[in-house]
């Protein structure tokens, strides 16, 4: 068919006006312009007769106005393969990681429907991660969609490292890794790292950078996830999707919001975060074929967990780990705040009557210690009852036994990583709660795997 011709009329950072003297090329199809066709873009508007509206996916730099857009009325594609594996792509679905193009790949549009409700399944069963005070307090769910929460620098991208090391090697299927907003150091340590444990050559990696234009971070996941639905769908294998950061993917779509003119809404973010959100998420399910697992690094500004941004993300989810920045100034890592954060995975009939009962007595703990701190900053502990001063001595044991060095760590703090059973997990909090350890100093559970480290 004929290609559509048009040329360029107004160009807004990554946003990009094109007149055509005939008919106007269909939604998200790829528009082509440049030089050379090298600057690539989509098309998202249509805003009369004879215009649309285009985002860009590569750097506008050099464009001018009645620069020829020519468009061949095809989508954004992802490459789909087993040769996909070990290889590191870009939204545009070449490589970037210096090795040539693969072979035997087929190549589907990146904008696939969610599969009918009547297909999906949910199961019950946990996806153990090795990390204890997830795994006790927050379990993810085997297909499910779990959520790292928390502000800057407090360890989100180093769980979702800890993660990869503990779950990749024990997970029989295929990992994605999706960097929306990544920062190029982060990506490039990940890849050596992946690389080094020898996880990558069962790994797919898709990077939308810090640097490049917000149309190419607001379309890498819908990129990633044509890649999982491909091992989930037809090579019906369960997949592992890791995130990071969904937060980077709402704010390229409010850079865009802003350019493409809509108005703002509560806090600046774009009217149609909800709808931009829910047409990623939906799409990570499972079917009778496969699973795919998520887990996604949500950056929360300013630490506010009220903001738009992490509501409408919360909603989607089925476990929140919550990271907390007074748990990390204490100097307890993983700064998981175990008060917050939550699964619906905890249920009796699920994780079985043990491990909800001493789960929920833990929390119990927590909460009591956490009410009375103000009290013993005030007027000290030896002033509480002596049932209290109990609680607030398992309290700050948990709080320590709930630390654990990470693998990923290692170079860091000198102390090789821990990967510890649900079994162990449940039974070190039980004997905590028993008062087995009343008599141990509380340091001697602070950066340990499982209880009986404690006892050496």
């Amino acid at each position: 068919m004929e290609p559509y011709v048009g040329t360029i009329n107004a160009i807004r950072g990554g946003v990009v006006d094109v007149a055509f003297a005939e008919q106007l090329p269909p939604i998200n199809t790829v528009l082509r312009t440049g030089p050379e066709g090298q600057v690539v873009m989509e098309t998202v508007d249509h805003l009369d007769a004879g215009t649309i509206r285009a985002i860009a996916l590569t750097p506008t730099a050099g464009l001018a106005r009645g620069y020829p857009v020519v468009s061949d009325e095809t989508q954004l594609t992802a490459p789909v393969g087993k040769t996909t594996l070990g290889r590191v792509f870009n939204v545009l679905g070449k490589p970037i990681d210096g090795k040539p193009d693969p072979e035997n790949v087929s190549y589907r549009t990146i904008h696939q429907p969610p599969i009918p409700l009547a297909e999906r399944v949910t199961s019950e069963e946990i996806f153990q991660t090795g990390i204890k005070v997830i795994d006790l307090l927050a379990p993810l769910e085997k297909g499910g969609k779990a959520g790292l929460f928390g502000g800057a620098g407090v360890g989100k991208t180093v769980l979702i490292t800890e993660f990869i090391h503990n779950m990749v090697g024990q997970h029989e299927g295929m990992s994605i890794f999706c960097g929306i907003g990544e920062r190029c150091r982060e990506g490039e340590e990940l890849y050596r790292e992946m690389g080094e444990s020898g996880v990558l050559d069962n790994t797919v990696m898709v990077f939308g950078q810090m640097n490049e234009p917000p149309g190419a971070r607001f379309r890498v996941g819908h990129a990633a996830l044509t890649m999982a639905e491909y091992f989930r769908d037809d090579l019906e294998q369960n997949v592992l999707l890791l995130i990071d950061n969904i937060f980077r993917f709402i704010q390229a779509g409010m850079e865009l919001s802003g350019l493409l003119g809509r108005l703002p809404s509560r806090m600046g973010y774009q009217p149609t975060l909800g709808p931009e959100l829910a047409a990623l998420e939906e799409r990570i399910s499972s079917s009778r074929k496969g699973a795919i697992t998520s887990i996604q690094a949500v950056y929360v500004p300013a630490d506010d967990l009220t903001d738009p941004s992490a509501t409408h993300t919360f909603a989607h989810l089925s476990s929140s780990i919550v990271l907390s920045r007074k748990r990390a100034g204490e100097g307890f890592y993983p700064a998981v705040d175990p008060l917050q954060s939550r699964s619906m995975m905890l249920s009796p009939h699920v994780v079985g009557q043990r491990h909800y009962d001493v789960a929920r007595e833990v929390r119990r703990t927590l909460a009591v210690y956490e009410e009375l701190k103000d009290i013993i900053a005030m007027l000290g502990l030896e002033e509480l009852a002596r049932e209290d001063r109990k609680t607030v001595y398992r309290a700050r044991r948990l709080e320590r036994f709930f630390t654990q060095p990470f693998f990923t760590t290692k170079h860091f703090t000198g102390i090789e990583g821990r990967m510890v059973s649900l079994d162990q997990t449940v039974e070190g909090c039980e004997r905590i709660l028993n008062d087995e350890f009343a008599d141990y100093p509380e340091n001697k559970l602070y950066m340990i795997g499982g209880v009986e480290e404690a006892m050496r």
